[in-house]
């Protein structure tokens, strides 16, 4: 029977965290009684710099079962450094590895048969989000234009998977290969290329408590996951540096045409608007390179991608 542990990142959760270890420790329990899973199996949470009690509830619930361990940050680093963390730590005891978010709006009713994908033969298993009626009209529309461009982009996401999945031991470690400091993790696992099978669920909204993903923190994990990914967008600005190359030629001509016909020349609204148009494009393009040129420089740097203040295991 293969070992589970289930990685909880938790960024101020104490109005939902002890429901979420309750349903989480009788999923586990009923999975070990069934053999699917093995005694030593756990629940492991990153508190990602809490400063509301989800410290001391990850304190009183290790204290009062083994199943429930801990890390504990120095500061807030972030969602994506903390399921790192947490798939860093349970990989050294455990063969298998579930990550799920702490307001549980991902189904945890589907981990029983992420285990049944995985003695089928997969190694990677992703939850997938049939039914997004809980989400906002903006969010549903947002989300499906962004996965439909990264696409485009050629980038190889799995639609409407977010951070719930299973990996198996030898998935996590070469993942953990990947030493890049903008992470975006629903982006890297695919690249891994391992066999790989879906679990179909209904999100539900929150229970209690708010969204630590506000929309300022969502458009954010959304560009870093276009720049992380993909260079194409400073290949748009060659292209676009092209058509602008050829449009100039092509008004060149027609000027020059347009003097030796007679006709009268332009008036300085084109001229203006295309001084503009151009201004704006150099500004922009210069702005994406920058932001390419930022990461290399985070790179670079090597500072570590988190610092664990406590451990409870």
């Amino acid at each position: 029977m293969p070992q589970l542990t289930i990685v909880v990142p938790a960024y101020n959760e104490e109005e939902v965290l002890p429901s979420t270890l309750e349903r989480l420790i009788k999923i586990e329990d009923q999975m070990k009684a069934n053999g699917e899973i093995d005694y030593g199996s756990n629940i492991l949470v990153v508190s990602d710099g809490s400063t509301d009690q989800t410290w001391q509830i990850v304190k009183r619930w290790h204290e009062k079962t083994s199943a429930v361990d801990g890390l504990q940050f120095s500061r807030n680093f972030g969602h994506q450094q903390a399921l790192l963390a947490g798939m860093k730590a349970a990989v050294d005891r455990a063969y298998l590895v579930i990550t799920i978010d702490a307001d549980l709006q991902d189904d945890p009713d589907c981990i029983p048969q992420m285990i049944s994908d995985y003695r089928a033969g997969s190694e990677i298993v992703y939850g997938v989000r049939n039914n997004r009626q809980s989400d906002s009209w903006f969010k549903r529309n947002s989300a499906e234009a962004y996965y439909g461009l990264l696409k485009h982009l050629g980038v190889d996401l799995v639609a409407d998977s977010a951070d719930f999945r299973m990996m198996d031991a030898r998935a996590v470690h070469e993942f953990l290969k990947f030493s890049e400091r903008n992470l975006f993790i629903r982006g890297m696992v695919p690249k891994l290329g391992f066999k790989t099978a879906k679990v179909y669920y209904k999100r539900t909204p929150r229970q209690a408590g708010t969204s630590k993903y506000p929309l300022k923190k969502m458009l954010a994990l959304a560009w870093n996951g276009i720049t992380s990914l993909t260079v194409v967008p400073l290949r748009m600005i060659l292209w676009t540096g092209a058509v602008a190359c050829l449009l100039a030629v092509l008004m060149g001509i027609y000027s020059i045409v347009g003097r030796l016909a007679g006709i009268s020349s332009f008036g300085w609204s084109p001229l203006m608007i295309s001084l503009w148009l151009i201004g704006g494009t150099q500004l922009m393009s210069i702005g994406l390179v920058g932001e390419y040129v930022g990461k290399v420089m985070v790179e670079v740097k090597h500072r570590p991608r988190y610092i664990v203040q406590s451990r409870l295991f």
